[in-house]
């Protein structure tokens, strides 16, 4: 759609500062889109900055979004609160997206895409599913709050896009997590077979970009955002153990042993981690690339390899932190008043 107003939330998040980035970046011509950034932080750095303008307001609040969607063609809620209180998370995932449809209806807006998550689906082998198979069943405040947010942007008319395990430079979650399940459990969990939908976060905002300037978007929907094929186990942890220098796991255990590993029993994340990490969780994505016409150039590897030299530095950086000397208080000594004669 050429010379439209796109706004964008979560513009300086893991995808959305990539998506801003792509989309800003385009040439600038008079079809170019102009972009309007809602932050509550510092004004991201962003090219073509005579096409961006900012908001100044959070979705926690939601007399801040008043105008937000004056003027604007289509919206990518890009933003959501993962982790925090069952509060917090209700505070953005829910109730924000609620002001935020309603600012974008008071304006006309009809074009919305969400970025959502497969974590709404019930836990349980997700081998190839298509959208609109497998029942909904979130746990934690995270996913049953985006859940809701999901909802109602559908029930508004738009689009939902929900990918499963998303890796690159920036990803605090699947690598970091995979990281620490090798140093509890150093095997292969059912010879690595379980097959994951991932996809790396750079392809994620090409898809969320293109998807913005297309002219019809799919109304009302859930898309599956993934690679076209899904990744083993197996593929995924000896890219992982690559990118950052670990041995490869040894051995094999089954599922049932690694349930009750030694070491894991104080861990109330272990099962849905391993669940996650070792369970089948691949969706079929098919809809979505016939759709964009278009699939990713590079393997997965090529692709994975793009983030080493990040996750290599955020990692020694953790380590360096956990490793610092915790600092010690000094006593202060308690003084006696001085007596009246010499005050």
């Amino acid at each position: 759609m050429a010379g439209q107003r796109i706004l964008i939330t979560g513009g300086t998040g893991f995808v959305g500062a990539r998506v801003a980035s792509l989309l800003a970046s385009a040439h600038p011509h008079p079809s170019a889109p102009r972009l309007r950034l809602l932050v509550h932080r510092s004004r991201p750095r962003l090219p073509g900055t005579g096409r961006v303008d900012v908001h100044r307001g959070t979705l926690s609040d939601p007399a801040s979004l008043h105008g937000l969607c004056d003027g604007v063609d289509t919206v990518l809620h890009l933003a959501s609160q993962i982790g925090g209180s069952p509060e917090q998370c209700r505070a953005v995932n829910d109730t924000g997206t609620r002001a935020l449809l309603a600012e974008a209806e008071r304006a006309g807006v009809t074009r919305i895409v969400k970025l959502g998550t497969t974590a709404v689906y019930r836990d349980g082998r997700h081998l190839g599913a298509a959208e609109g198979e497998l029942a909904v069943g979130p746990v934690s405040p995270t996913s049953v709050t985006r859940l809701a947010g999901e909802e109602r942007v559908l029930a508004a008319g738009g689009l939902v896009l929900r990918p499963h395990l998303v890796y690159g430079a920036g990803d605090m979650w699947v690598v970091p997590s995979m990281v620490r399940f090798m140093g509890v459990l150093p095997h292969w969990v059912d010879g690595g077979r379980a097959l994951m939908s991932v996809i790396g976060a750079d392809d994620l905002a090409w898809v969320i970009a293109r998807l913005a300037l297309t002219s019809r978007l799919p109304r009302g929907e859930v898309l599956h955002a993934g690679r076209p094929e899904p990744v083993s186990g197996r593929e995924l942890f000896t890219a992982a153990a690559r990118a950052v220098g670990l041995l490869l796991p040894d051995g094999e255990v089954s599922h049932a042993q690694a349930r009750v590993w030694p070491g894991t029993h104080d861990d109330p994340q272990w099962r849905r981690r391993l669940s996650l990490l070792t369970v089948d969780h691949w969706y079929d994505t098919s809809r979505l690339w016939r759709l964009l016409g278009q699939t990713p150039a590079r393997s997965f590897a090529e692709d994975f390899a793009l983030g080493a030299p990040w996750y290599r530095s955020h990692l020694a950086a953790e380590r360096r932190q956990e490793a610092a000397p915790v600092p010690v208080p000094v006593p202060v000594p308690s003084v006696a008043p001085l007596p009246a004669a010499v005050r």
